[in-house]
């Protein structure tokens, strides 16, 4: 059952009250190391904290390895989630290539990253002990 220590977190909007936080990874193709240095993935997390506002998310945290990125975003419910990720690879990638062409002698064409991406909700409560609530709540 939730408890008083085990509250949302919650946004509010004029007709809502929510709490949407999202985790999205993304991959180089073919898990090339593009993103090889320090200098290019602090400017990947540049690109996309400036993207966060047009976006409508609030970044919560955001860390670039060799071959992915990992973003953690808060959203509202109607943020589109596809146009999200499809302008965070597109800009991400245009720009990178454009500032760091030394970074194109790890891909293959002008495809950055793998068409395909990971994005699953996060909670504020594990899903084991929302289950629980959700089950204590039928009518006794």
């Amino acid at each position: 059952m939730l408890t008083s220590n085990m509250k949302y977190k919650l946004d509010k909007s004029a007709h809502s009250v929510y709490a949407l936080h999202y985790h999205l990874v993304v991959v180089v193709k073919y898990r090339r190391k593009a993103l090889c240095s320090d200098e290019i993935r602090e400017r990947l997390k540049d690109i996309v904290w400036d993207l966060s506002n047009e976006l409508g998310i609030e970044i919560v945290a955001h860390e670039p390895a060799e071959d992915h990125y990992h973003l953690l975003f808060k959203a509202t419910p109607k943020t589109n989630l596809v146009n999200v990720v499809n302008v965070i690879k597109g800009v991400s990638s245009r720009k990178l290539r454009q500032e760091y062409p030394e970074i194109q002698s790890f891909l293959w064409d002008n495809a950055f990253w793998s068409p395909s991406y990971f994005l699953a909700t996060s909670g504020q409560v594990s899903l084991d002990v929302l289950k629980d609530y959700v089950d204590s709540q039928t009518e006794k």
